[in-house]
């Protein structure tokens, strides 16, 4: 089943950022679907702060991928799929090198991709209700939820 975070407001998206980082534990690659204007660079830019990017964090619509350095030297990737119209396009930039790295890599528009994304990958699907707030499902694999 997945695990929701609703996001009410921006005010809330740091806690928001943190929380799906906790829950995911150590997993690194993350794909986020979810329409035009759902949030997925909105919510990429908070895991990233989070993560203590020094970098300006941008939509890489056009560049395709962004790197983005944090204060302790690591490395995160944010990658953009969708103007990639075919699979060997995004062979041709180095998909699998990223995707195979230890750096967190954070995807757009995914769907053609996806049957290269590893079984680790976390599936993330963001809607907007009817208020306006985000809903984040987070499909996490071999999630193992704790003991009450």
């Amino acid at each position: 089943m997945p695990m929701k975070i609703i996001i009410k407001d921006k005010k809330h998206l740091t806690a928001a950022a943190k929380k799906l980082l906790k829950y995911c534990g150590e997993n690194k690659i993350f794909a986020f679907y979810g329409s035009m204007g759902a949030g997925k660079t909105t919510i990429i830019k908070a895991i990233c702060e989070v993560l203590g990017a020094i970098d300006i964090i941008s939509s890489p619509t056009f560049t395709l991928v962004n790197e983005y350095k944090t204060s302790g030297g690591e490395t995160l990737y944010h990658i953009d799929f969708y103007r990639i119209k075919k699979q060997e396009e995004a062979f041709d930039f180095g998909i699998e090198e990223y995707l195979a790295g230890d750096s967190y890599c954070f995807m757009e528009w995914p769907e053609l991709v996806e049957e290269i994304l590893p079984p680790e990958t976390v599936k993330i699907r963001i809607t907007v209700d009817d208020h306006e707030q985000r809903i984040i499902l987070l499909c996490i694999p071999n999630y193992l939820p704790l003991k009450k």
